[in-house]
């Protein structure tokens, strides 16, 4: 992958001579744009600025036709085997939840995740536990912090109904053996539910091979505009769950006080939509299939590898497990000994304008269950480079030096 010429498309990477250039380590929460995107959004609004699948006149029409290409695009990037398998919602979050809270559970029926779980799955979880008698059953991972098969086949049974994990880890990166927790869980008739959002920017994903049920993301994490979720529901699964909102657009018949919804994706996008969006995230899907997903996945590791490498004998940084940076992908999480996650944020920020994140990063129920009050992630994307985690690497050691504890 040419980074340098990637680069070129983001116009934020430019600096301007004698300012200290940004580097940006913080695409885990949310990544840059290219202008193919924004040329794309801000044609919506400048040429056909109109609603999809209600008017009929030409400008109209036009957003229909893009939004459906759109769907397509998004549909082939992540092995769908029908476009009407792709709905369009406004984040991951939506999409996790219109699965949680609209699936046809019954008391005593249970839900299996991982222990460390993003609020936006883990949350939803929590209340239809509330409102509907569902058990929770976590599955607590392997003393490295990798996904413990064997602990997941143990927790499975008839009883659980939907088994809802993340597929790649927002605090530390690891990514679990998705279609061996697929194939156990549909031997126990169980339908499967993976939050995708910091997989799909990063590797490769054939919904016809994983044969998951439901698959959420969100296009911002994946070069996409903010206010975009991508939501995959199986054709053979989406009778299971209802929608979670009702209004115009998604419904067919409304009369005597009745109404009939609409096949999916439609009964699943109630309202108006961003269709800029939507479009934006057609070039975004565009743009991340012109690099290669594989290329994405290779560039991002090696990236980890040199940050481990760099900082992995420097004895006040604490680096999360797993150590293994094959195993983490974009993400570095770390803490340094006699320093708050936020304390690291803020001075790598203003001193040499580096950009991380720091806290809990949602996940607050896995950083109690380790007793950490959270930690400091740098991550890494297509247009980082060596120069920058070098520079990276350098301004954390003298972190560690001048603030850092010994352990």
């Amino acid at each position: 992958m040419d980074v340098s010429r990637v680069r070129q498309d983001f116009p934020l990477l430019s600096s301007e001579p004698g300012v200290n250039p940004l580097v940006y380590f913080d695409s885990a929460c949310q990544s840059l744009r290219p202008v193919q995107v924004l040329e794309a959004m801000n044609e919506y609004y400048g040429a056909f600025p109109s609603c999809a699948g209600r008017s009929v006149h030409k400008l109209a029409t036009e957003v229909s036709i893009r939004c459906d290409d759109a769907r397509s695009k998004v549909a082939r990037f992540f092995g769908a085997e029908n476009a009407n398998e792709i709905a369009f919602l406004k984040n991951a979050t939506e999409g996790l939840n219109t699965v949680i809270l609209g699936y046809d559970f019954e008391p005593g029926d249970e839900v299996v995740t991982t222990d460390y779980e993003h609020n936006s799955l883990q949350v939803p979880v929590f209340k239809v536990c509330e409102l509907k008698g569902v058990k929770h059953i976590s599955v607590q991972s392997s003393d490295d912090a990798t996904f413990d098969v064997d602990a997941f086949h143990e927790r499975m049974s008839k009883r659980v109904k939907l088994v809802a994990m993340c597929l790649t880890s927002n605090v530390h990166g690891y990514t679990l053996p998705a279609r061996e927790v697929v194939d156990i869980a549909h031997s126990y008739g169980a339908r499967v539910l993976f939050d995708a959002a910091q997989a799909a920017p990063s590797m490769p994903l054939d919904m016809s091979m994983l044969e998951v049920d439901y698959l959420a993301a969100s296009a911002h994490k994946m070069l996409g505009p903010s206010g975009v979720g991508i939501f995959y529901v199986n054709e053979g699964a989406a009778a299971d769950i209802e929608p979670i909102m009702y209004g115009g657009h998604g419904v067919t018949e409304v009369r005597g006080g009745k109404f009939t919804l609409l096949p999916p994706p439609e009964r699943f996008e109630t309202g108006l939509q961003n269709y800029s969006g939507i479009l934006g995230t057609g070039a975004a899907v565009d743009y991340l299939n012109s690099v290669g997903m594989d290329d994405v996945r290779d560039h991002e590791v090696g990236l980890n590898r040199r940050m481990t490498r760099g900082l992995m004998q420097t004895p006040e940084v604490a680096i999360m497990k797993p150590f293994d940076p094959n195993m983490r992908g974009g993400i570095f999480s770390f803490n340094i000994d006699g320093m708050t996650p936020h304390d690291i944020a803020m001075i790598l920020d203003n001193s040499k304008n580096i950009m991380i994140r720091s806290g809990m990063h949602c996940c607050h129920s896995y950083f109690d269950e380790i007793a950490v009050d959270g930690c400091a992630r740098a991550s890494v994307y297509i247009y980082n480079t060596d120069d920058e985690v070098d520079s990276f690497v350098e301004a954390v050691r003298d972190l560690s030096a001048s603030f850092g504890k010994v352990r």
